[in-house]
């Protein structure tokens, strides 16, 4: 440096005058810093751009619909207890009350009930020593009704005579199936279960649960055959498998 002197400090100045959109710039980057040098989190400035192609490709399908039912594991429905049709009840009668098969109409009377005064059926079961009591207005869509006619019987006769039809899927399938069937209280949807379930002489033993559900079956349809044509459960057993071995 000439003369030795210290070299004056260079300053660089750019934009001496700044226009309105570089001070708010500027303004803006000061704020930023300042911000961070404080610790403060800025909140992210909302994205309004349309989602690219590859968000599209990451977006979740849309569900494949089943008739109008968001696809997913369906699960097999058991066959609908169809509600029974509007019969008047008498003192005496014999009816079939789905869950429990074949009672006797003991009485009906009004009786009050929690503040509320029904009337009431009164079905006693002899074998579970059991009666129940069902109002009068609910009977139809608890499925209670008469015993089926000779006529309807000899159809259900008619499937005992048909061929087995046995799926090809897991017991514990068929044995959900078998049971919803026998808790129906159609002699018909019966009648099937113990046409499946049962076994000729040649023919493989049932398991120990088959035996058990088609005993089951035999005994509800049984009761209703015996009620029906007026003889005892084990005469009519003895027709029931009679039309079974007749094939």
């Amino acid at each position: 440096m000439p003369g030795g002197g210290k070299a004056a400090p260079r300053f660089l100045v750019v934009g001496a005058v700044m226009s309105e959109k570089q001070k708010s710039a500027t303004t803006k980057k000061t704020m930023k810093t300042t911000a961070e040098e404080a610790g403060i989190r800025q909140k992210p400035e909302p994205n309004t751009e349309a989602p690219t192609a590859r968000a599209k490709e990451t977006a979740e399908p849309a569900p494949v619909m089943h008739g109008g039912i968001p696809a997913g594991p369906l699960r097999p429905l058991s066959p609908p207890r169809a509600p029974a049709k509007a019969e008047n009840f008498q003192q005496g009668d014999y009816v079939v009350y789905p869950t429990h098969g074949v009672g006797k109409v003991e009485r009906i009377a009004v009786e009050e009930i929690a503040g509320h005064t029904l009337e009431l059926i009164h079905i006693t079961f002899d074998e579970n020593r059991m009666t129940l009591r069902v109002p009068t207005a609910k009977a139809r869509t608890a499925g209670l009704r008469k015993l089926t006619s000779r006529k309807q019987f000899d159809d259900v006769l008619n499937v005992l005579k048909g061929r087995a039809r046995i799926k090809r899927t897991m017991w514990s399938r068929r044995a959900q199936e078998y049971e919803a069937k026998i808790n129906s209280g159609d002699p018909s949807a019966i009648a099937e279960v113990v046409r499946d379930l049962h076994r000729n002489a040649g023919q493989p033993d049932q398991s120990f649960s088959e035996r058990q559900i088609y005993e089951s079956a035999l005994d509800r349809l049984a009761a209703e055959y015996a009620a029906l044509e007026q003889i005892d459960k084990p005469a009519a057993i003895e027709k029931l498998l009679g039309h079974l071995k007749s094939e």
